[in-house]
């Protein structure tokens, strides 16, 4: 119980599960907030390095508030750290729709041609609908505790139970999307993102850096095994997803994008340039 990004304690402030388990001055249930911005990054220290992010309408297990910022634990995956506090809000309602669209956005009037303010929302983002008319979804877009009315196109939007079938399907709607390292959304992504967004959109559960990822997810296959479409190969510090058995889906700093590289092209370069062979090859069970 070493590894920070998973423990849900930051010394002081500790959940009460890891009672008896860890040190702390307090040990507290803590509270559930959700994401209140298009996105959010989960920081190793209060305003230090990216982690990871979160989206719009995510759920974040908040345990303490030091100085602005809240230490806890995303409820997708348990990955621990520090956000921004002005980026949730206790009182938002909960979420019926997530975005399924690669990118969509909210607008302050509802019609096709009515002119508004207009903000981006990622792909995978949770929105409470309150009606749907014309095409359109109203939606809370609450920054406090009253909620402010937006509205989303509505083809972008799926109840939150949708679950997508395939998790390459779902990679290859980001395709093109700007390489960001820790992204997690549309607007950037690096490839454990990419990796654990495809698989969460089928209800798969993934964790959220490539390490957790190859010690988790799937089966080891032995060395030469031919790929299918949706194996997983890894490197060090690296995951990429086969779209076929030539071919697979990353998001990697090369292109600064996700996109589709030949597998062994992928294996020649990524060695070429010092970082290792395949450490795994793994398929999803």
């Amino acid at each position: 119980m070493t590894d920070r990004r998973s423990l849900w304690s930051n010394g002081e402030v500790a959940h009460v599960s890891l009672r008896g388990q860890v040190d702390a001055a307090r040990f507290v249930e803590g509270e559930v907030h959700r994401i209140t911005a298009p996105l959010a990054d989960l920081c190793a220290a209060p305003r230090g390095a990216r982690d990871r992010q979160l989206l719009l309408g995510e759920a974040f297990h908040v345990l303490d508030l030091q100085e602005g910022w809240c230490f806890g634990a995303a409820l997708r995956d348990g990955y621990v750290g520090w956000v921004d506090a002005a980026l949730f809000a206790p009182k938002q309602a909960e979420p019926t729709h997530v975005v399924i669209a690669s990118t969509s956005y909210v607008k302050t009037t509802p019609g096709l041609k009515a002119m508004g303010e207009v903000k981006p929302v990622s792909f995978g983002s949770q929105v409470s609908v309150f009606s749907t008319s014309d095409g359109w979804a109203e939606v809370d877009w609450g920054q406090g505790t009253l909620p402010r009315t937006r509205y989303m196109p509505l083809p972008h939007l799926a109840p939150l139970d949708y679950l997508a079938t395939n998790p390459v399907s779902v990679a290859e709607r980001l395709l093109g999307t700007p390489y960001l390292w820790g992204g997690n959304s549309s607007f950037g992504i690096d490839c454990s993102g990419l990796v654990q967004a495809a698989l969460l959109a089928c209800g798969l559960p993934c964790p959220g850096d490539s390490d957790q990822q190859e010690t988790t997810l799937g089966t080891t296959l032995p060395a030469n095994t031919p790929a299918q479409r949706g194996d997983l190969f890894f490197w060090k510090g690296h995951v990429a997803m086969a779209v076929d058995n030539k071919t697979i889906i990353h998001a990697n700093a090369h292109h600064m994008a996700v996109s589709l590289e030949c597998l062994q092209d992928a294996i020649n370069r990524i060695h070429a340039q010092g970082d290792g062979p395949v450490t795994s090859h793994k398929r999803l069970d």
